[in-house]
């Protein structure tokens, strides 16, 4: 696989990791927490394969290689959906909290 291919795989990869986890983010919001789940290891799968393609650049780097616009903004797009995807699982977690909360609240006030 060449620079440009996995370059394009860094990209796809991690927009489909950053994807998945705001969908994810949305199930929880409606407090679908198994669905939100799903998405998140979905797009921990797609983080996966970024970093692999993203460890094969690496690795088989050209030491006289410049990197390019193209390298620099495939390299972006994976590093932003990892802070965005932990960023995200917090999010999820304190959904779930605030699921909680409104229930028990919920239930005080149907025994008042």
């Amino acid at each position: 696989m060449n620079y440009e291919e996995i370059m394009t795989q860094l990209i796809l990869h991690g927009g489909n990791a950053r994807g998945l986890s705001y969908e994810a983010l949305d199930e929880a919001e409606e407090f679908n927490f198994d669905e939100a789940e799903k998405l998140m290891d979905e797009a921990n799968d797609e983080f996966l394969e970024a970093h692999k393609h993203q460890t094969a650049l690496i690795q088989n780097q050209d030491e006289d290689a410049a990197p390019s616009f193209v390298m620099i903004h495939a390299q972006d797009h994976v590093m932003t959906a990892q802070a965005e995807m932990q960023l995200i699982k917090r999010m999820i977690e304190h959904l779930r909290t605030t699921e909680k909360i409104e229930k028990r609240l919920e239930a005080l006030e149907q025994n008042s």
